[in-house]
C-alpha cells in the first residue's frame, strides 16, 4: 500500500500547520516524518487514515484519495499504533489484540491463532500474557501488545505516532530491534513519527525532514548524515 500527500495544506485559523506539502510513501519502505514539536508530523500522520482532512491539497491511499475511501473500511485496513497505546483496560490481551479482526468478522479460531502468533512474535508468551489485563503489564510490555493489536488482521499499512516515546532508553532500544524485525518479516508501508533523530536513522528507509509545516529534506538515512540543511545540521548535533 502506498501514501502519497499532494500540495497538503492543513490551516487551523491564521496558522498553517502543513505547508505544500508534497511527499510519496512507497510500498514496503518505512518513511520517518522527523521534526520538532509543532513541525505537523502527526498532523501528517493522521491524514493517511482520515482522522484529520487537509485544508487543501489530497492524500492518496493505494492511489485512492481518502475521501474517496469509506472511513471505517480505511482505518480497519491500516494499523495505528500511538505513544499511549490506548488498550481497553476492560479486555484481556488476548481481546485487545484480536479486536479488529473479530469486528471484521475473522472465526474465533483464526483470531485465537493469529492473537498467539503475533504476541510470540513480540515477545510476550501467549499464555502467560493472553490472559491478563493492561493494568497487570508493563509500559513496554503494553506497547508490545499494542503493536501486535496493529498487525492483527494483516492490514497493508501501518502509523507509528512516537510509539517508543515514553519509554525508558532500555526497552525503547529493545522494541526497536523489535520493530525492524518485524520489519523484515511483515514488510509491511509504515510511516513513523519521531523527533529523535537517533531513532530515524536506525528506523527509516527514508526520513522525511519537517519543519513549521515544510518538507524541507527527503533523503535516505545515509544521505541525511551528510545534508547540510540547518534543520537536518540541528537535529544531527544531537548525535555527539
Amino acid at each position: 500500500m502506498t501514501v502519497e500527500y499532494r500540495d497538503v495544506c492543513y490551516r487551523i485559523g491564521d496558522r498553517m500547520i502543513l505547508d505544500h506539502l508534497n511527499l510519496r510513501v512507497e510500498e514496503g519502505e518505512t518513511l520517518v516524518l522527523l521534526g520538532r514539536s509543532g513541525s505537523g508530523k502527526t498532523t501528517a500522520l493522521k491524514m493517511a487514515n482520515s482522522l484529520i482532512s487537509s485544508t487543501s491539497g489530497t492524500v492518496l491511499v493505494d492511489g485512492k484519495p481518502t475521501t474517496g475511501w469509506d472511513p471505517v473500511r480505511l482505518r480497519r485496513s491500516i494499523g495505528y499504533v500511538i505513544q499511549d497505546v490506548g488498550l481497553f483496560p476492560h479486555y484481556t490481551v488476548q481481546r485487545n489484540v484480536g479486536l479488529v479482526p473479530e469486528l471484521e468478522g475473522w472465526p474465533a479460531d483464526r483470531i485465537a491463532a493469529r492473537t498467539e502468533e503475533l504476541l510470540d512474535k513480540v515477545g510476550l508468551d501467549p499464555g502467560l500474557y493472553g490472559p491478563r489485563y493492561p493494568r497487570q503489564l508493563s509500559g513496554g510490555q503494553r506497547q508490545r501488545v499494542g503493536v501486535a493489536r496493529a498487525l492483527a488482521a494483516d492490514p497493508s499499512l501501518l502509523l507509528f505516532d512516537e510509539p517508543f516515546g515514553a519509554l525508558d532508553p532500555v526497552t525503547r532500544v529493545e522494541l526497536q530491534r523489535q520493530f525492524l524485525e518485524l520489519r523484515r518479516t511483515f514488510g509491511k508501508t509504515s510511516l513513523f513519527v519521531t523527533h529523535d533523530v537517533h531513532e530515524a536513522l536506525k528506523l527509516g528507509s527514508r526520513i522525511a525532514l519537517l519543519s513549521e509545516g515544510r518538507l524541507v529534506q527527503d533523503l535516505p538515512p545515509a544521505e541525511f548524515l551528510k545534508s547540510s540543511h540547518p534543520e537536518a545540521r540541528a537535529f544531527l548535533e544531537c548525535l555527539n
